[in-house]
């Protein structure tokens, strides 16, 4: 793939994510600069506010199903603030979007510590995620969990 079609594959996916967001009530917003939050999720009546960072791949086939790997910084990751980052991993297949993996910060990082789920180099962590049978996996860790996982984000009614 060239630069320029991970340039348009990321926007795709960011505008994907938003609209989400949007469909459940939030107000979205893209920061002026860009220093590892893709998004900013606000709850207008309450002043909630949730940072978003969204990771998007093309998948490739496999035998019973698909995967995806991405890159993320250790810097961002671990630069742990009052307001965790909920990363959204979210994969182009076959002409159409995945069901996101949503999950925050403090989550990732545990399980990159603590049950060597990605791999580290050069500034980067490369989480590879497998999709099969309707079970997600990381370096053979069960995610099917956050897959979906709006938990931190209700639907607003207005």
């Amino acid at each position: 793939m060239t630069k320029k079609f991970n340039q348009y594959l990321g926007k795709a996916g960011h505008l994907s994510v938003m609209s989400e967001f949007l469909m459940l009530g939030w107000n979205v917003a893209i920061p002026e600069v860009d220093i590892g939050d893709d998004i900013f999720v606000v709850q207008d009546d309450s002043g909630t506010l949730r940072r978003v960072q969204v990771k998007t791949s093309t998948s490739t086939v496999r035998k019973d199903g698909f995967s995806a790997q991405f890159n993320v910084s250790v810097k961002n990751l671990r630069n742990i603030s009052n307001i965790l980052v909920h990363y959204v991993f979210l994969v182009r297949n076959h002409d159409e979007w995945s069901k996101p993996v949503i999950i925050r910060q403090d989550y990732l990082i545990d399980h990159f510590e603590n049950n060597q789920v990605g791999s580290e180099a050069n500034g980067s962590i490369t989480f590879y995620f497998s999709y099969s049978k309707g079970i997600v996996e990381c370096s053979g860790q069960d995610f099917t969990r956050y897959v979906n996982d709006y938990t931190d984000f209700p639907k607003i009614a207005h």
